[in-house]
């Protein structure tokens, strides 16, 4: 006999629809002689210790599980089979969806959740809605993931229910507390219409608004007195604010002959029986259990595991939005590219040799080209530009599920909208670097770009001059390689000195994709340049003004970035107020030693192996006394005292960029650690 186990985060005595079910599905299952348990998901260790004794897991509703995350981590990684039954929308913290209905709710859903429920479906070997809405909800987020499913009707008793001829036309019930989401004002509203009628409301008020005297209050009753009291009711309300998954009480009104007063919100009505089949609805209800134990039975007798066909020969558009956005699409093409037997990534004639180089396993092809030979390609998918700035109008266009909803880079939005593709796309970002990097090179050099297609975005020019002179100081072992486009400010005129060690990258990508490849770092605004540098890993200081990183800053795997805009100016900047903007002080008040600090920072983390030398962090100001020294370094103060005259000239000589070996044993090597955990004492690679 298999061992089935339920787990729910809820006692099934609370008289909800859920609760209902599962109790209805449990005392079928164990009719059928199945060896049915149920946790309630109170203590982790004895969970794991259930689901290591179980053959089939049917896992119900877990938000309320305060180890949740670590419970679907755990069953994510175990051999047993699971069933997935979702009765709410419970990868948002909210357990609903209420940003579908009201887009003044953003950033709804917590990323780490989001991102585990999609594996979570598509690793199911069932997932069970409530109704084609709640269904389809789900398929709008995460695609393929729950393509395996089983829509089950409201598992209502057909055979208790109460259906009247008389109906009382004085009184409309609510059942339930009486609260915002399940359309509690639109009751308080209709009733304040219609003063005529008498509402009552067998639950508690939980609304901020006063109430009419036609509406009364009583403790709620049990399902049987509900049934009866529906059977007599004529008119019965249910305006949902949230998209209601399934409805069972709304299933019940509809099935005791009671005349809905509805909006488009609630699961059950969106099955093809509502609103006139009534026999078909109860059918359906009735078989409902016993397709779920047939599925179920299925399940545990079927040892093999289905292959699923990759996609066959696929044509990826990126035809919105800037040089960066094709970059912060990459990781998703070659998401892409792993589920599907041929891909082509269409670009403009102008990238086509740079990605040809670049792009492995993925053939390119020219945009313009291409779109006369559409008809060869079995799936064609324009992945447009995130957030979609010109709507989804671009033929072929994907919708991106989480924007306004979930906040994470734009890369990892990208790959959410290609996973709903197929199901065997691991929306998990890992890969580092996308591209190739040369380590072969002559001589060890560091890149600098210093324009930005929005000139508006750049950190001033002369800065960058100083910046490269004072580098050239700090790394005299070190070449630097200047990105220098077409619309790009002249740097060479804002040197002080002769340069010999700077070479300027003016051809096209292809030429600053042979310069990338080689950096050791790369410093740059918020450009596409400074994505290119991401795309080989390449340690990159970004700096960024007007607009903020967000969902746009670099992504190679170690980055600083200086958002000069936080604490300085609080105008909420848009194209318009960019264009106006005299002072740009958000770039302005970035100081050289400020970029200088998170340089050091990107190197200490990249080359940790490397010859290092003692760099005193540049932003540090120092009170020398005769018995300490007060370091303070922007609001944090440190006061060192010292324990010997020997110790305070270590220090004195420490502090003014003296000493920069690391020193191998005694006081001073305790100090230095403590400085460098400070970020005051930098241990910076030599490049020797």
């Amino acid at each position: 006999m298999k061992k089935i186990l339920f787990l729910h985060d809820t006692f099934l005595e609370t008289p909800r629809g859920a609760e209902l079910t599962i109790k209805e599905l449990i005392a079928i299952g164990e009719n059928k002689k199945h060896s049915i348990s149920v946790d309630f998901l109170k203590n982790f260790e004895e969970v794991k210790a259930k689901i290591s004794k179980s053959d089939l897991i049917v896992l119900n509703s877990t938000s309320r599980c305060h180890f949740e995350l670590d419970l679907i981590e755990y069953i994510l990684f175990q051999q047993v089979q699971y069933i997935k039954v979702e009765y709410d929308y419970n990868f948002c913290v909210r357990r609903n969806i209420l940003c579908t209905v009201d887009h003044n709710v953003r950033s709804c859903c917590n990323p780490d959740k989001f991102h585990i429920f999609r594996k979570l479906f598509s690793n199911a070997a069932l997932n069970v809605f409530q109704s084609p809405k709640h269904c389809q909800s789900h398929f709008d987020f995460y695609g393929e993931a729950v393509a395996n499913h089983l829509i089950m009707p409201p598992t209502v008793d057909v055979n208790k229910l109460k259906p009247s001829e008389k109906k009382d036309e004085n009184n409309i019930p609510f059942f339930g507390d009486l609260n915002f989401l399940k359309g509690g004002h639109e009751y308080v509203t209709f009733a304040e219409e219609n003063p005529g009628l008498n509402f009552n409301v067998f639950g508690k008020n939980r609304l901020r608004r006063e109430m009419p005297k036609n509406i009364t209050f009583h403790e709620p009753v049990p399902n049987a007195e509900v049934l009866e009291i529906l059977g007599k009711t004529k008119q019965f309300i249910c305006k949902p604010v949230w998209p209601e998954p399934s409805g069972r009480l709304a299933a019940e009104a509809f099935l005791s002959g009671c005349e809905i007063l509805s909006n488009d919100r609630i699961g059950t009505f969106s099955f093809d029986f509502f609103p006139d089949n009534f026999e078909k609805a109860k059918a359906e209800m009735l078989q409902a259990p016993e397709n779920f134990w047939n599925a179920i039975s299925e399940i545990l007798n079927n040892s093999e595991v289905n292959k699923n066909p990759k996609l066959k020969k696929v044509l990826v558009y990126k035809s919105y939005g800037g040089l960066g956005d094709i970059f912060f699409a990459i990781p998703a093409i070659y998401k892409l590219a792993e589920v599907s037997e041929e891909l082509h990534f269409a670009v403009s004639p102008r990238l086509v040799g740079f990605f040809e180089k670049h792009l492995k396993g993925v053939k390119v092809v020219s945009e313009p080209d291409v779109k006369e030979n559409e008809s060869s390609y079995n799936n064609i998918y324009e992945l447009g530009n995130y957030p979609a700035f010109r709507g989804y109008d671009l033929p072929h266009a994907l919708k991106y599920p989480t924007h306004k909803k979930v906040k994470q880079h734009a890369i990892q939005h990208y790959i959410d909208t290609v996973s709903k593709l197929h199901i065997d796309i691991d929306n998990h970002l890992e890969v580092y670097p996308y591209f190739e990097s040369d380590k072969n090179v002559s001589k060890p050099y560091f890149v600098v770009h210093h324009g930005a297609g929005f000139l508006l975005k750049i950190w001033p020019t002369e800065k960058y001059a100083a910046l490269i002179e004072r580098l050239a100081k700090i790394f005299p072992h070190l070449d630097c390689k200047i990105i220098m486009g077409p619309e790009d400010p002249d740097i060479a005129k804002y040197f002080t000195k002769p340069m010999p060690h700077v070479k300027f990258i003016t051809g096209g990508m292809e030429e600053v994709g042979e310069a990338m490849a080689g950096a050791l770092f790369h410093i740059g605004n918020d450009a596409g340049i400074t994505h290119v540098a991401g795309a080989f890993n390449v340690p990159t200081v970004g700096i960024y003004g007007p607009t903020g990183p967000g969902s746009w800053g670099s992504f190679a795997k170690n980055n600083e970035l200086i958002w000069g805009k936080k604490g300085v100016c609080n105008l909420k900047c848009n194209y318009e107020v960019i264009l106006n903007c005299a002072h740009r002080i958000c770039l302005t008040s970035v100081t050289e030693d400020r970029v200088l600090e998170a340089l050091y920072k990107v190197l200490q983390k990249s080359y940790p192996k490397k010859n290092m030398q003692l760099i005193l962090n540049p932003q540090t100001s120092i009170e020398f006394g005769e018995k300490d020294c007060l370091i303070k370094l922007g609001e944090y103060e440190l006061l060192l005292e010292y324990h010997s005259d020997a110790m305070k000239t270590d220090v004195e000589k420490l502090l003014s960029n003296e000493i920069s070996q690391p020193p191998n044993n005694g006081d001073l090597k305790m100090v230095v650690n403590v400085l460098a955990q400070q970020n005051i004492i930098f241990k910076v690679p030599t490049f020797n």
